[in-house]
C-alpha cells in the first residue's frame, strides 16, 4: 500500500501555519480543527509558499514547559526543526513511510508532489490501513 492510497480517504484540507505566528494561535488552530499537529509554512519570495516543518501540540506542550505563561506568545518558528523537513511522496510505501517515523520520532509526515504539498499521514493513518489490511485474513482464516 502506499501513502497515496491513505490520502485518497481523507479531506484534501491541510492545516498550516505560519512560521511567524504564536503558539497560541497555533494551538487554536489545532484545537478547532480538532487536529494535533500543523505543517509550518513560510512565505519565500523566490519559491512562493513553502513547507518547512511540523507544530505538534509536543512543541506546544515544550513551549509551556520551558518558558511558563509567556511561551504561548513566541513565534512557531522557535519550536521547530527547519534543518531538514521530514517527508515523503504519494508513491512512497506505508512501510517506508513508518520506518521514517520510527527513525526521527515524529509521528505526522508531510506528502509533497511536485514540490506542492498535497497532504499529511499520521501514525494514527498508517496503523489503520494495516488494521484495514489484516481484517479480511482474520475474517477468512476464522469463517
Amino acid at each position: 500500500m502506499q501513502v497515496g492510497d491513505i490520502l485518497r480517504k481523507k479531506t484534501a484540507r491541510v492545516a498550516t501555519v505560519r512560521m511567524n505566528e504564536t503558539v497560541a494561535i497555533a494551538a487554536q488552530l489545532m484545537r478547532s480543527s480538532n487536529i494535533s499537529a500543523l505543517v509550518v509554512k513560510d512565505v519565500v519570495r523566490t519559491e512562493g509558499n513553502t513547507a518547512v516543518g511540523m507544530f505538534t501540540e509536543r512543541d506546544v506542550v515544550r513551549a509551556v514547559a520551558e518558558h511558563g505563561a509567556a511561551g504561548i506568545n513566541m513565534r512557531v518558528s522557535q519550536f521547530i526543526s527547519v534543518q531538514q523537513l521530514v517527508c515523503c511522496t504519494p508513491t512512497d510505501t506505508l512501510e517506508h513511510v513508518r520506518h521514517l517515523m520510527s527513525k526521527h520520532h515524529i509521528r505526522h509526515v508531510p506528502v509533497i508532489d511536485n514540490y506542492s504539498l498535497i497532504g499529511v499521514v499520521s501514525i494514527r493513518d498508517i496503523s489503520t490501513a494495516f488494521d484495514d489490511e489484516a481484517t479480511p485474513f482474520q475474517l477468512a482464516a476464522t469463517g
